[in-house]
């Protein structure tokens, strides 16, 4: 089979690091420093195994839309009944609101942290930020995706500064991914750190932005298609883990090394100034900012998959950015604890993942869908393990809620 010229691989490199931009948007800023300040090393292993479980997700995805020309929506609007597309909507466009509080949240305080904005004035920014992030498509999807690119690129370079600067423990970060470790304490943020790095609405996004590349009636190309997107995933996805690790690892190096503990997203900036020096503080909030503003327009992008692909209707990108902003508008204007609300978000999108993930599953083990790009069987069982494992760490969760222990 015929190697594909170099540009033309790099053409189909991009959809799944617009993906990826939720892997490490705000949600996984809070969790991952709350697991890194109160349990040090130990729940990396969260992050090994959730990125095992997201790299196959978003492959999943991402060989729907080419093998089927249609968005995860779209085949469970064509494939279920119209209660049980309704419900599947519903659960869909909670873990989209949930998204957009966090990231809404995350862009407003690294605006907050950077320039002293009060939080209001910067939510406001943040949206007009937004508006104008996602008036780039009409230029061209490419262009959007070199700018979502551009702010994992900005990411990943402010947190390997500030692993540098942390001069973490190897040997506790070497145990804290091989050995599993959870308790009646920590369960919550594991489900949380789960839930940010395992997200709902870029399951049903990426089947989405394959498809302007997919090829009609050209199977061929569609192979290659396949497998050019699954190194996209690859890189990508790894490379979402490498930043998610990096900011459990400095929170434990700086936070728990000293024994500090940290409530809020806030005072995690102003305790690095003095611990490690205005470089690193600088470096977190250019992060936050970066994370907030990009995973925002993904988000809003895959709200507007959502809601035309199971009620197949057309509805402005804009605004549908403008309606989920009132959520974060609203949380900030009444003063709520932001660490709190972007933890809380996290675990709620955990919860709804299952309902992204059975079908999915279902789908991609069809061969009268997929024809040649149908699961193979031990592929169909991994993604089951998968979706038993996020059942079960929720069980788990609500177990301790009403009082369990383990």
């Amino acid at each position: 089979m015929r190697a594909l010229p170099r540009r033309e691989v790099w053409y189909y490199f991009g959809p799944a690091f617009v993906a990826s931009v939720a892997y490490i948007d705000p949600g996984n800023f809070a969790t991952n420093i709350a697991a890194g300040s109160a349990f040090g090393y130990r729940l990396l292993w969260v992050l090994l195994w959730s990125n095992a479980m997201a790299i196959l997700i978003q492959y999943l995805s991402a060989k729907l839309g080419i093998a089927t020309g249609r968005t995860l929506p779209q085949n469970c609007r064509a494939c279920f009944s119209p209660s049980m597309n309704l419900f599947l909507w519903v659960a869909a466009e909670m873990a989209a609101l949930a998204t957009d509080l966090a990231e809404f949240l995350g862009a407003a305080l690294g605006f907050y942290l950077l320039f002293g904005l009060p939080l209001l004035p910067a939510a406001l920014l943040t949206g007009v930020l937004v508006f104008l992030i996602l008036a780039v498509e009409r230029m061209g999807f490419r262009r959007l995706e070199y700018v979502i690119m551009a702010f994992v690129g900005v990411i990943g370079v402010a947190y390997a500064l500030e692993v540098l600067l942390a001069r973490p423990d190897w040997g506790g970060i070497t145990r804290g991914v091989v050995v599993p470790w959870v308790d009646s304490n920590s369960i919550y943020l594991a489900v949380g750190m789960l839930g940010a790095t395992v997200m709902p609405h870029v399951v049903y996004l990426h089947s989405a932005l394959v498809l302007p590349r997919r090829a009609q009636n050209d199977a061929a190309h569609n192979h290659h298609h396949r497998r050019l997107e699954l190194a996209d995933v690859l890189l990508a996805m790894n490379g979402a883990w490498l930043i998610n690790s990096a900011m459990v690892v400095m929170a434990a190096a700086v936070f728990f090394h000293y024994g500090l503990a940290v409530h809020s997203i806030e005072q995690a900036h102003h305790t690095l100034l003095p611990l490690l020096g205005g470089g690193a503080a600088v470096a977190f909030a250019i992060a936050l900012l970066c994370s907030g503003l990009s995973s925002s327009t993904v988000g809003t992008m895959a709200g507007q998959v959502i809601i035309e692909g199971f009620l197949n209707i057309r509805f402005s990108i804009f605004l549908r950015r403008l309606l989920t902003m009132v959520p974060a508008l609203l949380v900030i204007a009444w003063g709520l604890d932001p660490l709190k609300i972007l933890i809380l978000s996290q675990v709620a999108l955990s919860f709804c993942l299952p309902f992204a993930l059975v079908p999915l599953i279902l789908f991609t083990r069809r061969r009268d869908l997929m024809g040649a790009l149908v699961n193979r069987p031990l592929t169909t069982a991994a993604a089951w393990v998968t979706a038993a494992i996020v059942l079960g760490l929720n069980a788990l969760l609500l177990y301790q809620t009403f009082g369990g222990s383990f």
